[in-house]
């Protein structure tokens, strides 16, 4: 048995496919994981994700601290409540976790992966060594994301005034408290929507008021849809400590100024910058019959040979689509194989949907 959130005998109850995810029992789907997926496309679905880890950062040294642990500049978040997409490195410029990191009236809340909380922990408490900071994980809250584009005024429907008019007030990638609870306009889906941290003792409450209310609960399999044709990477498969964020396509999330900032990792990514010819993360679209999973080989002819990292069919598009990592040089067209035979693919920029829309 393992972990479970404060919502499991709910999923259970709602007829979930539970399943182990990083050592949590988590709900696969509730019945048909295509159906979730168009549910949040087309209109707005409920996803626990009391899983993930909050950690709290303040003290005197706390930005000090979050420049030097992170690839991203803390220093941009320019109004409270703002949030900042960031990798955070190892010494060697590998990616330990990617995470979303806002600014808050008491310092900085941090948002990590459940299955790599653990470590992520112990080497965010190990770099607190010559900051005057603290590191606080709040394992008491849980946390719920409604995606899609009615997500917001159903969820404002259901609070309370306050709580509702600070749902109407938020700005993209933006999160602020009220009372107990923390609202971000954030989220993992391509779509608009809400991330949700509260008590744990709240979650099931609203979660029942929500699912009540016609916000149908989804499970991991459509939240891996989701984010896969959002081009949203998925921790272990498309970065990971042995990858370089610089072919990962998250090279965007490294704040090079100012220059005389020393966060991890810098001197081997100013390094690898410098020499080029990394592998380049990027989607492909299957135009035959035929499903793109993760590790198939993809070959570029007269460049080289990569792999796929991440995997499926499109309910959106109706079509197989990946993210893959491959020689700098890949143009427009690849192969991939699919059980011994060699299917021709587009090479396309790793954002096939959002907001409802195809992009590719």
């Amino acid at each position: 048995m393992g972990q479970r959130t404060p919502l499991f005998d709910q999923h259970v109850a709602l007829g979930a496919k539970v399943v182990d995810f990083g050592g949590w029992d988590m709900p696969l789907h509730y019945g048909s994981q295509v159906e979730e997926h168009h549910q949040v496309r087309r209109d707005c679905g409920v996803f626990d994700v009391s899983h993930m880890t909050v950690v709290d950062v303040a003290g005197s040294q706390a930005r000090d601290y979050l420049q030097h642990l992170l690839a991203n500049d803390v220093a941009r978040l320019g109004f409270t409540g703002k949030a900042l997409y960031s990798a955070m490195l190892n010494g060697q410029g590998g990616v330990i976790d990617d995470l979303i990191v806002y600014l808050t009236p008491e310092g900085y809340r941090v948002v990590v992966n459940a299955a790599t909380r653990d470590k992520d922990l112990a080497w965010m408490q190990a770099q607190t060594a010559g900051f005057e900071v603290s590191v606080t994980e709040r394992p008491e809250l849980a946390m719920l994301a409604i995606q899609g584009p009615n997500a917001r005024a159903r969820v404002a429907e259901l609070v309370n005034p306050a709580r509702s008019a600070l749902i109407d007030s938020l700005k993209p990638f933006q999160g602020l408290a009220e009372g107990d609870w923390f609202i971000a306009r954030t989220g993992y889906t391509g779509e608009d929507g809400l991330e949700i941290m509260l008590p744990a003792a709240d979650a099931p409450g609203f979660f029942s008021e929500l699912v009540g209310a016609g916000v149908a609960p989804i499970g991991l399999g459509a939240r891996d849809t989701l984010r896969l044709e959002a081009g949203m990477n998925l921790y272990g498969q498309d970065m990971s400590e042995t990858i370089s964020p610089l072919a990962a396509n998250m090279g965007w999330t490294i704040a090079w100024t100012p220059e005389d900032r020393q966060f991890v990792g810098r001197t081997v990514l100013e390094q690898q910058r410098q020499a080029a010819g990394l592998p380049r993360l990027v989607g492909l679209v299957l135009e035959e019959r035929g499903v793109l999973r993760a590790h198939q080989p993809v070959r570029v002819a007269g460049v080289g040979d990569g792999e796929i990292t991440s995997g499926s069919f499109s309910p959106t598009m109706g079509k197989s689509i990946a993210l893959a990592r491959v020689p700098a040089a890949t143009a427009d067209r690849a192969e991939v194989e699919i059980r011994g035979r060699w299917y021709p693919v587009r090479v396309v920029q790793p954002n096939f949907v959002r907001h409802g829309k195809i992009l590719v």
